[in-house]
């Protein structure tokens, strides 16, 4: 791993993050489950809007909404999700800092992450300057189809990713 995540990880272990992130995962009955799952539930409702958006874009999906409507009505679901899975994945982050920045997976998933998160804002803020902004020209929708392409793409690289961190403590560190 790089030497920035790994004194991230020095960073947070031992300090009032990872204190009250192990205090919470420990002594609160139930929690570690429960946030688990407020994640997973996230990840479903940010890949549910993230590939229907995709797909309509691509025109493999409800051809009767026009993409500017897609937009407007799932996007406000995948950002709250997505704020959902920051809050949630903080929790096990901050738990157990080290795991995840010397882990190269969690590099490879913020690294997928990041440009994912601006490719849907880049969606959402340029269908808000005009009203059927991607269907005013077939030069923009040509754009957004090869976009909606990469978005995809970056979306499964990551959940496989995000899905991988676990086991790569295996491959990296065998027993």
């Amino acid at each position: 791993m790089p030497e920035f995540f790994t004194n991230i990880g020095t960073l947070i272990s031992g300090s009032f993050l990872q204190d009250g992130a192990l205090w919470t995962l420990t002594n609160v009955p139930g929690f570690p489950p429960i946030i688990q799952s407020v994640h997973i539930l996230g990840i479903a409702v940010v890949m549910g809007s993230v590939v229907m958006l995709d797909l309509r874009i691509l025109g493999l999906a409800v051809p009767s909404q026009k993409i500017s409507e897609m937009i407007e009505r799932l996007m406000p679901f995948m950002w709250w999700a997505l704020a959902s899975n920051f809050v949630s994945g903080a929790f096990f982050l901050f738990g157990r800092p080290n795991r995840y920045f010397n882990n190269p997976v969690f590099g490879w998933k913020v690294s997928f992450l990041i440009p994912a998160i601006l490719i849907a804002l880049f969606f959402h803020i340029m269908s808000r300057t005009e009203e059927s902004y991607w269907e005013l020209n077939s030069t923009r929708l040509w754009a957004a189809r090869g976009i909606a392409i990469v978005s995809l793409g970056l979306w499964v690289m990551v959940a496989m990713a995000g899905r991988w961190i676990a086991y790569a403590e295996y491959l990296y560190f065998p027993a």
